[in-house]
């Protein structure tokens, strides 16, 4: 069972990220929207139960949550802690994530795709972390890349706008200056 660490605001008013003392997964990414795309997964239905969950997203030892635009933290919170300390760890070798959008593992036979990766890993990811989300490679063709972003920065409006735009200039300098970039 986890115990928390700490809880962190992020950028997204709605979201908070709870950092844990042991992991939840071992470096894979879980992404929910739904009650429904959680049905399968212990974790993430037990934080829909609470009520007032829009999207939860867990990797390794932080579970961030997204709560309803009418719902209270003071209310919320307290009720979150509990399917979180009653957690147990999955141990997944394979990438699950919840809204079921199927990455094509062929896209990252292409260089220049992987070029992006490496920058995103290195660049970008850490501090999507640091803010209780991430993002998804999934999709590049015609010099358009296609990203979804997962946790805090799934309905963010920062991510839509600056940090996707960051993201772009980003690999116009460093890799094609050509390249556009799209959330889906």
């Amino acid at each position: 069972m986890p115990k928390i660490a700490d809880i962190q605001e992020t950028p997204n008013p709605n979201a908070v990220k709870f950092i844990l003392k042991e992991p939840v997964s071992h470096g894979t990414s879980h992404f929910f929207r739904s009650k429904e795309e959680a049905e399968k997964d212990e974790l993430a239905k037990a934080i829909f139960e609470v009520g007032n969950v829009v999207s939860v997203f867990y990797m390794d030892r932080m579970i961030t949550v997204e709560k309803t635009d009418e719902s209270d933290w003071e209310e919320v919170l307290p009720a979150l802690a509990v399917p979180i300390r009653a957690a147990k760890g999955v141990s997944v070798s394979n990438k699950t994530n919840g809204n079921k959008t199927e990455v094509n593992e062929s896209l990252f036979d292409d260089p220049k795709v992987r070029e992006i990766e490496a920058i995103l890993d290195e660049r970008i990811r850490p501090y999507l972390v640091g803010d209780g989300g991430w993002l998804e490679i999934v999709g590049f063709e015609n010099n358009v890349l296609k990203i979804r972003y997962e946790g805090a920065c799934g309905s963010c409006p920062s991510s839509l706008t600056g940090t996707l735009m960051a993201i772009e200039n980003i690999l116009k300098q460093e890799v094609d200056p050509e390249i556009e970039v799209i959330a889906v």
